[in-house]
């Protein structure tokens, strides 16, 4: 502990404590660096883009401890990072995160960003449904991208409702956003869509079995998907037809 004074000698201890115990990277970081980063900057609460700045600054007695036993937890738990640190970001979103919801690391954000355009015209967009919310992260990027839109989003999980509701809140979208407890369309009563957004448990149960230990803190819910990891997936594709507008997709 003595030896680690500055940013830098953090980072170089992390990525070395990454590296040698084998930590899976699944959660929005690629490799061991970029987890290192991630979690020191911002456990001091620094911005992950102005690294070079803050490499050669010096740490507090007591930062240094905070450090090392966040690294700890990471490599001895297996806790994502994002999970130690209670927050994620996705396309620059900030979100909260705890173990109610999985990790926000949808590709579909990525679409989103691009108002998924060719398939969409963005601003014909008015109503759009998130299924399988989790933390909220889709429905936040969704109404932040489609301005003149309604969204709904529904999860089965009442504690993911609670965290997704805390994100909203944070977005300041209450008027726009609203959250649905329930199971895929059973609480939207005949409404149809313009946009149905879904990032659906998908893993099959022989994957599940050899998951690696960083899942095995997200909700079983959020990532189990059946025999063939198409449970969810069948019931959305069956039942979507009658929840979406002419031209909707």
């Amino acid at each position: 502990q003595a030896n680690l004074r500055t940013l830098r000698d953090a980072l170089r201890f992390a990525v070395t404590r990454f590296n040698e115990t084998k930590v899976y990277f699944g959660h929005g970081q690629a490799d061991a660096f970029d987890e290192a980063v991630f979690l020191v900057m911002r456990s001091l609460q620094l911005p992950i883009e102005r690294l070079e700045v803050f490499l050669d600054a010096y740490l507090t007695h007591a930062e240094i401890n905070t450090l090392l036993q966040r690294i700890e937890l990471r490599v001895k738990k297996r806790l994502p990072a994002a999970y130690i640190l209670k927050e994620a970001w996705l396309q620059d979103y900030h979100f909260q995160v705890d173990e109610r919801a999985i990790v926000p690391r949808s590709f579909i954000a990525e679409l989103l960003k691009d108002e998924l355009q060719p398939w969409v015209d963005p601003r014909a967009v008015t109503d759009v449904l998130d299924l399988c919310t989790g933390c909220g992260c889709l429905a936040v990027i969704a109404a932040d991208v489609f301005p003149h839109a309604r969204v709904d989003a529904v999860d089965l999980s009442p504690q993911a409702l609670e965290l997704a509701r805390r994100n909203v809140a944070e977005y300041q979208l209450e008027d726009r956003i609203k959250l649905h407890e329930g199971d895929l369309f059973a609480p939207l009563e005949g409404r149809r869509y313009d946009l149905i957004l879904c990032n659906p448990p998908y893993v099959t149960d022989a994957s599940m079995a050899r998951l690696p230990k960083e899942y095995t803190h997200e909700p079983k819910l959020a990532l189990a998907g059946g025999p063939d990891g198409m449970n969810v997936i069948r019931r959305l594709l069956r039942e979507s037809r009658s929840h979406l507008k002419r031209g909707g997709l």
